[in-house]
């Protein structure tokens, strides 16, 4: 298993992490395989998006604030119920093709830590397989 750390820097982050995906596919020098993704907390997710228009990432964070509500009358007792429901909404893992030692994504996607209860650090790990 591969892990890759990653630094939040706010409450809430849409931070692009394909560049750390891709130099781990890279560094395992596999051509054709899948690599594994997944993400061990419980208050961040990954996802896969735009990532040629940035707008995008605070227009899925806006929404997210419109449908799970702050004000609710929550029993967990730390405060980031919401961080716990937006991570359940978007997924803790992702499985992407690997194609000619490359990730193979969509002309406008990269690969994305939602991070809902920063600033923290956070791991990513990774499993890569062989074709």
């Amino acid at each position: 298993m591969i892990k890759i750390s990653v630094r939040t820097s706010a409450r809430e982050e849409i931070k692009d992490i394909t560049g750390d995906i891709e130099n781990a596919v890279s560094e395992a020098d596999i051509s054709d395989g899948i690599v594994f993704l997944h993400c061990p907390h419980t208050t961040c997710a990954l996802a896969v998006n735009e990532n040629a228009d940035r707008t995008v990432k605070s227009d899925i964070l806006m929404s997210y604030k419109d449908i799970v509500k702050e004000q609710l009358p929550y029993r967990h007792m730390e405060g980031n119920s919401t961080a716990h429901i937006k991570t359940v909404m978007t997924g803790i893992s992702l499985n992407l093709f690997i194609e000619n030692g490359k990730i193979a994504l969509g002309t406008w996607q990269g690969i994305y830590l939602c991070e809902f209860d920063g600033p923290r650090n956070r791991e990513i790990w990774l499993k890569i397989l062989k074709d």
